[in-house]
């Protein structure tokens, strides 16, 4: 029975034992949550600064601004909202 047992747990080790070195899983991206440059901050942290801004904030505010640009250019090349007086009968 011990023999059994041994053998058992030899078998179980065989695959990380004789496994190559480039085979063999390794935590190469481990480090990969350091931050090696300035950090990135909220967007009304540091309203003038949009290189320091987190990415999905710089992205909303382009987005609302480009909206914005096209809306007002909109309003204002067809003149608005010009309702025209309805007389009453």
């Amino acid at each position: 029975m011990a023999s059994f047992a041994r053998r058992a747990m030899s078998l179980a080790q065989i695959p990380a034992a004789r496994a190559p070195a480039s085979v063999c899983q390794r935590r190469g991206l481990a480090g990969a949550a350091d931050h090696h440059g300035s950090s990135k901050v909220d967007f009304w942290k540091q309203p003038m600064n949009p290189g320091n801004w987190k990415e999905e904030h710089f992205v909303l505010i382009s987005l609302a601004g480009w909206g914005s640009i096209f809306y007002g250019g909109y309003k204002l090349f067809t003149g608005g909202n010009k309702e025209k007086p309805v007389e009453a009968t």
